[in-house]
């Protein structure tokens, strides 16, 4: 047998000034060659624990370590991240904090130059990485250019060129689309497979990565709680902490049916073998109906209902040119009304953040104009942006820190927060000014538990309640279709959708919800999945 790749006996770990330990008696084996996922909900420990297994804690965080953590026959509390990073490549849930060089080549060849490899081998292990990790296309591009996502994935692949046994990930998919989320696990997979390098990765979308997975290990409160493969801990998750559990096994709970499935696929062998392999019929009669909006694609440009207030916001014929560059958005028409919820979604490098910017008046278009009914509040990806001193409250005051859930750490350093916590912080940074007429969001769930992810839900109602147009622009489809009263999605600049979650969300294959995808867009959320279940069908027609 194998020597195990990480050996941790009680091993436990407190921040510098925290009242209490992040990580609690912490005893686990990791085998090379394996797929394990971290869950648990914002500030279990997930992160602190891979931030141990690369030397961050404690040789970079300070604070006090207790029991022993080996990594590759290497002691964390005698060996720092540099001797680490031999044996552990580690990529964090902020890249753009990671990449150090100009160009994305010279990021690939940074690691590989340290360790002294020859000018051949150096441009052969880039070439492979690249293609393996699918970033080839990026490598003359400059790093100050890419996308959120773009940036995440060259991350990955400047942690892999050097080929350690070790991959920790945190949250490696929460700037990528659904099509490149999915695509990044299963290139993960294969180089967990093909080149046998065990993967540890800390997730909150826990449907995109169980399937690809051999093990999950469920963090509670700096302890771990469960330790099984995903059809266990999908069982356990739904007794002892059904915020954890997938859209799809909440939906499989509710609707009494078992086993609780672990991807679409086993979702949907289950409803065969149920007889409920009818979901398209009843979705087809649940679609029947539509309202009297005529929708986007029939509205008269300047088109508003009568009697609305004039817009909130308003993008008129925007264009956004780069000078020797591409052109990111192309003749953007679209205005919010007060009180409006929008989600904005789209393939990495469609243009949201850039909307988003210009919408702010970061950025001016290049033709076209915006329109603002008062000020507009801008949270960009990064939260880190916001969070410039040692305490919390003293970035956001002790209302704020309350609202961002982290009442009884006002005095906490802002680096020693998960990154949902962090988040939730410079949310409320954004929003200590008086009431905007706008509030726009990019990708705020970045790190969020769906706990958190659904106070934001409510959050956001209660600005929208209180008159403001609120624009968030997200891959997190659960997130949007739970939020948002319409949906925009963006092709390459354009706009290609913009309606309700239902028409834009049900049928779609890759921008759809879980429940979406296991009941053939009968229903977008568990709740609503449930009783879709629970409905008889005759043929085509539904009996209530």
């Amino acid at each position: 047998m194998p020597e195990p790749l990480v050996v941790a006996e009680r091993f436990g770990y407190r921040y510098p000034e925290s009242a209490r330990p992040s990580l609690r008696d912490v005893t686990l084996t990791l085998e090379p060659g394996t797929f394990t996922v971290l869950a648990g909900v914002s500030g279990s420990g997930k992160s602190t624990l891979l931030r141990a297994l690369s030397g961050l804690v404690p040789h970079f965080h300070g604070g006090e370590a207790s029991g022993e953590l080996t990594v590759g026959g290497l002691d964390v509390r005698e060996h720092g991240p540099g001797e680490l990073a031999a044996v552990c490549g580690t990529v964090f849930q902020e890249p753009e904090t990671q990449v150090v060089m100009g160009g994305v080549r010279a990021e690939l060849e940074l690691p590989l130059e340290h360790r002294g490899q020859r000018a051949g081998s150096v441009a052969r292990a880039v070439e492979e990485t690249a293609l393996g990790l699918g970033v080839a296309h990026l490598l003359d591009r400059r790093t100050d250019t890419l996308s959120g996502g773009e940036l995440q994935r060259v991350a990955i692949a400047a942690a892999m060129v050097h080929d350690p046994p070790l991959l920790v990930l945190d949250e490696p998919t929460s700037q990528l689309d659904p099509v490149a989320g999915d695509e990044l696990v299963w290139q993960l997979r294969r180089l967990n497979e093909d080149w046998g390098t065990a993967v540890v990765m800390a997730e909150h979308r826990l449907e995109r990565c169980l399937p690809a997975a051999d093990r999950v290990i469920a963090m509670v409160e700096g302890e771990v709680a469960c330790d099984a493969p995903p059809g266990g801990f999908l069982e356990w998750a739904s007794r002892a902490h059904p915020t954890l559990a997938t859209p799809a096994a909440r939906l499989f709970s509710m609707a009494g049916l078992r086993p609780l499935p672990a991807s679409v696929k086993e979702a949907h062998a289950t409803l065969r073998a149920a007889g409920r392999a009818d979901a398209p019929a009843l979705s087809r009669a649940m679609h029947g109906k539509r309202t009297e909006d005529p929708g986007p694609a029939e509205r008269p440009r300047w088109w508003r209902r009568r009697g609305e207030p004039e817009p909130a916001l308003a993008l008129r014929e925007v264009w956004h040119e780069v000078e020797d560059g591409p052109t990111i958005l192309r003749g953007i028409d679209l205005a919010l009304q007060p009180g409006e919820r929008v989600a904005l979604m789209g393939r990495n490098g469609a243009g949201k953040s850039t909307m988003l910017r210009l919408a702010k008046g970061l950025a001016e278009p290049t033709r076209g104009c915006v329109e603002r009914a008062g000020d507009v509040a801008l949270l960009l990806q990064n939260p880190g942006d916001y969070l410039v001193h040692d305490h919390a409250v003293e970035d956001a005051g002790a209302a704020g820190v309350a609202k961002a859930g982290l009442a009884g750490r006002e005095h906490a350093n802002p680096r020693d927060l998960s990154g949902g916590e962090r988040q939730r912080l410079a949310l409320e940074v954004v929003l200590s000014g008086d009431g905007p007429a706008a509030v726009l969001l990019d990708e705020p769930t970045r790190g969020m538990d769906s706990v958190h992810r659904d106070e934001l839900v409510e959050r956001i109602r209660e600005l929208a309640g209180g008159g403001a147009a609120v624009m968030v622009a997200t891959h997190d489809t659960e997130f949007a279709a739970a939020l948002a009263d319409r949906i925009v999605l963006l092709g390459q600049g354009v706009v290609i959708a913009d309606g309700s979650p239902r028409e834009v969300l049900a049928g779609g294959r890759h921008f759809s919800t879980e429940v979406a995808r296991v009941t053939n867009g009968a229903a977008m959320l568990p709740e609503d999945g449930a009783a879709v279940l629970a409905t008889p069908i005759r043929g085509e027609e539904v009996i209530v």
